[in-house]
Formats: C-alpha cells, sequence, structure tokens
C-alpha cells in the first residue's frame, strides 16, 4: 500500500500571532501550489480567504488544502489544515486535531509558549497526536532559540529535541545547522528558494557537536538497537539510522523534533516540508480507530484500508453558493465513489453521495474516488452534521463523536425589519450547521432569540456574517455570561406522583439523595442502588433521563447545574397506572424541590489572562485588572517585555482589549483562555 505510506494528513496549530497561516502559505509556495507569495499583512493569503480574516490578519475558520511534495525520489501527497489561534476559535482546532494524523506546532522565537500554545499542545495530547516543533520568526527582535526549547521542555512537559540550530538570530538569522548531516543550509536570495549548503561556521561547531550528541542520546534510549550502536561507537552512526529512530520515536511520542526558520523571510521551509514526510506519520501508522456496532454495541476496530467496508467522519459542513452543503470527511477505511449510498449514524438513514470532491482552500477540484486516509468533501447529504458517521450501509459502525466546549457568553438578537425573521431563522440554521459551538436558544420569559458562542470575537465574527453573508442586520443586547449552578451540600429527598383521572392513572415514587460530585466533576453522577425490584429497570431508566433533563435548568437562577450526584436508594410502583414518562416526571419534581434545599451556588468562567508589556505600564494594567476582579498569578520577565499571568472573570473582561491598548498607548498585547468555573462571591459582584 505505497500509495498511503505517502499521504500526510497534518495540521498546523499555535498561538494566534506566532506565524502560521504565512507558514502555510510558504509551504504551499515551495511545493508549487502557488507560484506568488502571499502575506497576512497584505490579506492576499490562500489560506485565509474569508473576507472577515483578511480584514482582521487572523485565522477564523480552519482552512484545508491538498498539495504535493518530492522527498528522496518519492512523491508525497500532503493535505494541510491550517488552525487558528485565537481562544475564541477553539473548536476549529478540536474538530481538525479529531481527523489529523500528525502537527506542526508552530512557536514565536520572541514570545516562546504562550496560554494558547499550552491550550491547542494539551488538546493534541488528548487525540495523541505526533508533532513536530518549528520556532518561527527567528529574525525577530528578542529571538532566543534555546530559550523558547526550554520553555516548552518546561511548560509542556514535552520532550523536545533539536534536530536544527539556528545560525544567527534577529536580522543576522542567515540560516539553519542540520544536526543530522552536520551540514550547513544558507538562504542568500529572497524568495528563498535557493540555498546553499556548506560547512559550519566554525564558531557554531561546538554547540552543534553538543546538540547533536544529545539528540543521539535521547534516541538511544528510545530504540534498543540505536542504543547499542551509541554505546559501542557514535561515530559511525549513519544519517539514514538517525532518520529512521527519530521518525519511530516522533510517531510513538517519545521525542519532539524541533526546527527552527523564519517564513516571512522565506527560511527554513523547505527543511521543515522534508521534516513533515520523514517524521510525522501516515494514515498506515496510527493505530486503528475504534468504532462502535450498533446492533450490539461491542467495540469494532477500524484500520486503515481501502478495500475494506467504508468508514468516514464528518468533521466540518461548509455551506457554499456553487455546490450547496459540502461535508467535509476523513476516511478510516473503505473507498468511496461518486454515487455511493452511505449510512448516517445519527439519522439511520441512507443517503446518496453525488459528488466527491479534493480541497483547495476557497476552491474545490472533483475526484472520482476518496480512499482510507484521505481527506475530501462529499456533496449531496442534507441531513449531515459535524460528529456523524458516514459508513457502508451493510456494515455500520459508530466512530467516536468530536467534543466540542460550551459556549461562554451571548446576545440577545432581534432582527431590525419584522419583515426578515424567516430569513433570520434560515441564516441561524445554517450557521449552526457551520458552527458546532454556536448555541441558538429562545429566552423562556421574554421570548427572545439568544446567540450564544465563544467570546466577543467569535459572536462580532457571526453577526458580521449575517450582514454581509445572508443580508440580515440586528439588533443585539448586552451580553449574557453562561453562568451554571453547583450544590454545596446533600439532601435526601422522597417525591411521588400520583394522578387519577377516572381510567387508568399515573403512580410513581422514589427515594433519592442529591450532593455534590466528588472535586465537582461535570455531568450528572447516577447510582442505583435499588434493592428486591422495587423499581423495575427500564424506570430506573426513565429516572436517570429524568434528572439529566432537569438539571439544565437550576432553581438559583436558571442556568444549569454544572455538576451533581444522584443515589436513588429506594421507590415504589402500582402494578397498573406506573408508566416510565411517570417516573421521569418524578425525578423532575422531586429535583425542583430538593434542589432549593442543597444550598445551590452560581458560579462564573474564569479566564486566564496573559498580557505582555513594556516595563513602564506594569502598574498601570495590574491595578486595572485587580479592578476587574482579576488576581494575579505571576509576573516574568521575558527578553524585554513583562509577561502578567492573571485569573479574571469573564464578566469583568468586556471591552478589555480596548481598554488595554488605551492605557498601554498600543504597546502591549493580551492573550485570553478559559480556565474554569468559580464561585460567584455572595455578594453577587460580577453577576451580569
Amino acid at each position: 500500500m505505497k500509495r498511503i505510506q505517502q499521504l500526510r494528513n497534518i495540521g498546523i496549530m499555535a498561538h494566534v500571532d506566532a506565524g502560521k497561516t504565512t507558514v502555510t502559505e510558504r509551504m504551499l509556495y515551495y511545493t508549487g501550489f502557488i507560484h506568488r507569495l502571499g502575506n497576512v499583512d497584505e490579506g492576499n493569503t490562500v489560506m485565509d480567504s474569508d473576507p472577515r480574516e483578511e480584514k482582521r490578519g487572523i485565522t477564523i475558520s480552519s482552512a484545508a488544502i491538498t498539495t504535493y511534495w518530492d522527498h528522496n525520489e518519492s512523491r508525497y501527497q500532503i493535505n494541510i489544515i491550517d488552525t487558528p489561534g485565537h481562544v475564541d476559535f477553539a473548536a476549529e482546532v478540536e474538530r481538525s486535531l479529531r481527523v489529523l494524523d500528525g502537527a506542526v506546532a508552530v512557536f514565536c522565537a520572541r514570545s516562546g509558549v504562550q496560554p494558547q500554545s499550552e491550550s491547542v499542545w494539551r488538546q493534541a495530547d488528548r487525540y495523541n497526536i505526533p508533532r513536530i516543533i518549528l520556532i518561527n520568526k527567528m529574525d525577530r527582535q528578542g529571538a532566543h532559540f534555546m530559550r523558547v526549547v526550554n520553555e516548552i521542555r518546561q511548560q509542556l512537559q514535552a520532550n523536545a529535541v533539536p534536530v536544527q540550530l539556528p545560525i544567527g538570530a534577529e536580522d543576522a538569522f542567515s540560516g539553519v545547522i542540520d544536526l543530522i548531516t552536520m551540514k550547513a543550509l544558507i538562504w542568500n536570495n529572497d524568495d528563498g528558494k535557493q540555498f546553499e549548503v556548506t560547512a559550519i561556521p566554525a564558531h557554531l561547531l561546538p554547540e552543534a557537536e553538543q546538540l547533536r550528541n544529545q539528540l543521539l542520546e535521547e534516541l538511544s534510549l528510545t530504540n534498543e538497537a540505536f542504543f547499542e550502536q551509541f554505546t559501542t561507537d557514535f561515530t559511525t552512526i549513519s544519517a539514514e539510522s538517525i532518520y529512521k529512530a527519530l521518525r519511530e520515536a516522533t510517531i510513538k511520542m517519545q521525542v519532539v523534533p524541533v526546527l527552527c526558520g523564519a517564513a516571512y523571510r522565506n527560511k527554513g521551509i523547505q527543511s521543515l516540508l522534508n521534516a513533515v514526510v520523514q517524521y510525522l506519520p501516515s494514515p498506515e501508522d496510527i493505530p486503528a480507530v475504534t468504532g462502535i456496532d450498533p446492533l450490539n454495541d461491542q467495540p469494532v476496530d477500524v484500520r486503515t484500508d481501502r478495500d475494506a467496508s467504508f468508514a468516514a467522519l464528518a468533521f466540518k459542513i461548509i455551506t457554499n453558493d456553487y455546490t450547496g452543503k459540502l461535508a467535509l470527511v476523513r476516511v478510516y477505511s473503505g473507498t468511496i465513489h461518486q454515487g455511493d449510498t452511505l449510512w448516517n449514524s445519527r439519522t439511520g438513514k441512507k443517503v446518496r453521495v453525488s459528488r466527491l470532491m479534493r480541497i483547495m482552500s476557497d476552491k474545490y477540484e472533483t475526484v472520482d474516488q476518496i480512499g482510507a486516509g484521505d481527506i475530501g468533501a462529499l456533496v449531496g447529504l442534507k441531513e449531515v452534521k459535524t460528529g456523524d458517521t458516514l459508513a457502508d450501509p451493510e456494515c455500520q459502525v459508530v466512530l467516536e463523536n468530536i467534543r466540542f466546549p460550551e459556549p461562554m457568553i451571548g446576545y440577545s438578537i432581534e432582527v431590525k425589519s419584522s419583515k426578515e425573521s424567516g430569513k433570520l431563522s434560515e441564516a441561524l440554521s445554517k450557521l449552526v450547521d457551520e458552527d458546532p459551538t454556536l448555541v441558538v436558544e429562545a429566552d423562556k420569559e421574554t421570548g427572545q432569540t439568544i446567540l450564544k458562542g465563544m467570546g466577543e470575537l467569535h459572536l462580532e465574527v457571526v453577526l458580521e456574517k449575517l450582514a454581509t453573508e445572508y443580508q440580515v442586520e440586528v439588533n443585539k443586547g448586552q451580553p449574557q455570561i453562561a453562568y451554571k449552578e453547583i450544590f454545596t451540600q446533600a439532601v435526601l429527598h422522597r417525591e411521588i406522583f400520583k394522578k387519577q383521572n377516572g381510567g387508568s392513572g399515573n403512580y410513581a415514587e422514589i427515594h433519592f439523595e442529591l450532593s455534590p460530585r466528588e472535586q465537582d466533576l461535570p455531568g450528572l453522577e447516577f447510582i442505583n442502588e435499588i434493592k428486591g425490584g422495587a423499581i423495575p429497570k427500564e424506570f430506573i431508566v426513565a429516572v436517570q433521563k429524568g434528572f439529566e433533563s432537569a438539571m439544565q435548568t437550576g432553581m438559583l437562577a436558571g442556568y444549569p447545574v454544572k455538576s451533581m450526584r444522584v443515589r436513588l436508594f429506594d421507590g415504589d410502583i402500582h402494578d397498573n397506572d406506573s408508566h416510565a414518562q411517570d417516573f421521569e416526571q418524578v425525578a423532575s419534581m422531586g429535583f425542583k424541590v430538593a434542589a432549593v434545599k442543597a444550598a445551590p451556588r452560581l458560579l462564573e468562567p474564569v479566564m486566564l489572562v496573559d498580557v505582555a508589556t513594556p516595563d513602564e505600564y506594569t502598574g498601570v494594567i495590574t491595578g486595572d485588572l485587580n479592578r476587574r476582579r482579576g488576581i494575579i498569578r505571576g509576573i516574568e520577565l521575558k527578553g524585554n517585555v513583562q509577561c502578567i499571568k492573571a485569573e479574571v472573570p469573564l464578566s469583568g473582561l468586556f471591552g478589555y482589549i480596548t481598554t488595554l491598548r488605551n492605557i498601554s498607548s498600543g504597546r502591549a498585547a493580551v492573550s485570553v483562555t478559559f480556565h474554569d468555573y468559580q464561585l460567584v462571591p455572595d455578594n453577587g459582584v460580577g453577576i451580569k
């Protein structure tokens, strides 16, 4: 299966402003996909084709593209997904990592590890994604290669091992030293296509030899055969042996190779492309994906085999004016052809694929088939949603869904003209299909439409999209925080639901304890302690369902309950009048009474705020954070800037970016990531 071995599905991930999109643009240029260099600042990059991305100079929606790279007389297909760095669009990273085999983590040589760097790194850890690292912007003032390497080791607990060493830094950065071949690569021309391979500069040779020895030592700890070579005579180890051992160790996530470059200055990208095909896995190198057989709920291994039954995961939905609804899929097994019929795991229906397409950022190329390991787009599936499994109707399987974070804030919205109400509903339906972190609800008291998202920027982009793409102008209300409720003490309760209508009646009785969960773990922990069949099993399932439904509306202020434990230990039924829905109803009734007695408290989302500022603004910035109920967790000098870490309630951060810009004369930068939910002070300060 040589074809699959020459396939790479990779993501480009990093903190905002680390240079991800520029790196991707240069990769496309050197692979020959594009013939003119685009730049983020000029708004003409291939990957940020959305007008809102061009306007803000950031990636908003993950973009996918297919290109090819020739290495060692083999041609490799590389499916690249360029993911957003801004926390408001973290769901785009989540859905991309779910279907990737490897990733390039980009770090700024000056800023190093930032909060969002940590966030995406942990996401990649959760999905067991092998990575290589590019320390970018080596040409920037304050760039320091080894400082960033050490930060990665310490803050991310990653075994980062340099395979390159920069030649110079800041304006003097001219190339890299390859620690495997022990050659220097020097870029002399502007477009970076040509570079000179020379001997290592004499003043850098001792450091290069030291780092090479460290690389060999790390590899010897991961590979027994390599260890024998290393301890016998490491001077005889060939470059091919190092490449092989490094590839194996990278795929097993035992080491993370570190490269360096300056994408904007067109330096270091060819060696990055080589590293992608040399060290990151093909779809055949990753373990089989575990699915569930829907007929018996038993686990099933789904292996990368183009001759097996078809199974794919829809990871993104796009509404396109030209093609209609597109489902972007990762194919895990089998091969699909135009006109094939598939089974949708969520709807249970069969659907016919009218066309298959390869993704070229904002353009699409029709293809005859898409096989195991590949990423492509299916046309003609009207009811498909993100996370749906699409499988062979004769061999059904359900793959693990994609988990997305809950929305943090919301706005009440209404159309400026009542004539556009229908138009708004239709547009919101399409937007929710495309973005699983977008939630539309109706306020039970006012009847207003509430649009919820991950943050101010996220919702700002959505409202802009409503106006420009769907021509629907809306008025928005004040931001609403996604508070949650929690219980602080245990309560024993007995609840009876009894109703008689002359004929068959309704009866359900339950005895339960409502209490906090250990460590406030999210969701419902339901413990069944019914003995002797006091309540039949099918009714116990209904009790659990009733509590799960009831906890969506807390009794303190109507917010969802984040976490609770229910221990069901007794109850009673009526031989003729008890039904499953009666026990669902009695659970809901019992919750409403017990919840009030369980000392409920309000929780609010708290964000981790990381501000980088010149020293002279440190005092005014920390003072402003304190006024926003922030808690300063540390101040650290990095290069020539102070890095302030603080935990601040989300309710105190509205308009913060504008304020920060004003009090620092535009010289401070901020990153905001979700930290956790914490108790609202008893005085209710900050509730909005």
